[in-house]
């Protein structure tokens, strides 16, 4: 588990995500309430947020959201309207998670 020690501070290649699901159970959310993920309002996003830009396994947890089209809560450090306009801006009959991650960055 020396992935779960490291600092990630930018986007990390799309060849070194893991979005098989093996990412889950590194995520920072984990220890938290999932409720704060999942409860609409400006101050429980932020805080949401907050939580994942110290996550390492943020971009992940977005690919994962961006491509299951997970329609509620904060993933990845997005919330859902945030997704729908990525997926919006990425042509969503051709989507890759390469490109999705390019429209985040």
């Amino acid at each position: 588990m020396q992935n779960s020690q490291q600092e990630v501070y930018g986007p990390t290649p799309m060849g070194l995500l893991d979005i098989t699901g093996d990412w889950e159970d590194r995520a920072q959310c984990r220890a938290g309430d999932a409720e704060l993920f999942f409860t609409p309002g400006a101050a429980q996003e932020f805080r949401a947020k907050a939580v994942c830009r110290s996550c390492t396994v943020r971009w992940e947890c977005l690919a994962y959201a961006l491509k299951h089209r997970v329609e509620h809560g904060v993933w990845g450090g997005l919330t859902d309207r945030e997704r729908r306009r990525v997926l919006n801006r990425t042509h969503p009959l051709s989507w890759d998670p390469e490109t999705a991650m390019r429209a985040v960055s």
